[in-house]
């Protein structure tokens, strides 16, 4: 478990992924999609990978995602 939070550190990986996914869709003005969550939470640096370069593709807002980052990463702490 994360410190103190009572969710685990992948939930708190994939609810980042999910994020930068849905900032992704957004900027894409495509409609949000539930990112899969993979039996195994070694997949998720590169989830998070995939979903980071179709943000910066679409040009979306990265500020947004970084905020979303820090969030994560002091959760994670």
């Amino acid at each position: 478990m994360a410190a103190s939070s009572g969710v685990s550190r992948g939930d708190l990986v994939y609810d980042l992924v999910q994020t930068v996914a849905d900032l992704a869709a957004d900027a894409e003005g495509q409609p949000r999609r539930r990112v899969p969550r993979l039996e195994n939470d070694t997949g998720l640096p590169q989830q998070l990978a995939v979903v980071a370069y179709d943000l910066l593709a679409a040009g979306g807002d990265a500020a947004l995602a970084a905020d979303a980052v820090t969030k994560t990463a002091r959760a994670l702490a």
